[in-house]
């Protein structure tokens, strides 16, 4: 019924037992059908795809992270694009732009940006977002590299719209959306779909509110970020992909729809998003 559409279930600080214990918890849980294990540097893309192999309900995501920008050589975008070979490998991320935090410096971070969209169109696979305090860079540099592309777009299905319609989709994921409702509908246009995190529940997150209004469901995914970003009621306490189950419950009674049909439409946007 549900999809977390971005975990970091292979997070580093997590030991093998820790990590075990998470996923036993995953596949005992009624409502979590599938998680999505993203990396973000070589050795979590590594450990998701080892995931990926080892649980069926598991799909891997490979890519560096803006923070770690400063470690990426061509050796290591050369070992990103060996891991696609593997099993439910299905997308490059999570890659983009971080000046929040700045852990690594600008030049890098667009370059290396820039590399691994090169690498996904290369490829021809979905693409996973991380963008803070960047909003138009980074939808400028994914528009100069192609990845909202006509081409791009005709190498995959239409999804689903509005009105029993159908649309191209460029298959680009805006993980954790925290940008503006504008921003948001720009992105929908362009073929981007959003992912909406554990903030949604916070009582002073006005902005991300007015995104899940203003923009359509079809258009949307839900997700964790384990081990960050908590939702309400857990708060203050390490994220698990179950918990993706309060903010699906928060978007549909800011949509004014039952949870069950919120879980349903999310998940088969997730599962047309990963090709599963």
């Amino acid at each position: 019924m549900l999809f977390d559409s971005h975990a970091h279930i292979n997070e580093g600080r997590f030991s093998d037992e820790e990590r075990r214990a998470i996923c036993e918890r995953i596949e005992a849980n009624e409502l979590l059908d599938f998680v999505a294990d993203i990396g973000y540097d070589y050795p979590s893309s590594v450990q998701a795809a080892k995931d990926a192999a080892d649980y069926e309900w598991c799909v891997a995501v490979v890519g560096v992270h803006p923070h770690d920008a400063k470690t990426v050589t061509e050796d290591v975008l050369l070992g990103i694009k060996e891991l696609t070979s593997g099993v439910r490998v299905k997308a490059i991320g999570e890659i983009g732009l971080d000046y929040y935090y700045m852990r690594s410096e600008k030049t890098d971070q667009r370059y290396w940006f820039r590399r691994q969209i090169q690498l996904a169109n290369e490829l021809k696979m979905p693409i996973v977002i991380h963008s803070r305090e960047a909003d138009q860079e980074t939808m400028d540099i994914l528009i100069e590299e192609g990845a909202f592309s006509d081409e791009r777009k005709s190498w995959f299905p239409e999804r689903p719209a509005p009105g029993g319609k159908t649309v191209p989709d460029a298959r680009v994921d805006i993980h954790c959306f925290s940008g503006s409702a504008e921003i948001g509908r720009e992105y929908v246009k362009l073929g981007a779909t959003l992912g909406i995190c554990g903030p949604l529940t916070y009582n002073n997150n006005k902005k991300t509110v007015r995104v899940v209004e203003e923009v359509p469901i079809e258009y949307l995914m839900v997700e964790t970020d384990t081990p960050y970003l908590t939702p309400v009621p857990f708060r203050g306490k390490p994220n698990r992909p179950w918990y993706v189950e309060y903010t699906a419950r928060k978007l549909a009674e800011i949509k004014g729809i039952e949870f069950e049909k919120a879980a349903k439409i999310t998940c088969e946007n997730a599962r047309r998003f990963y090709e599963i």
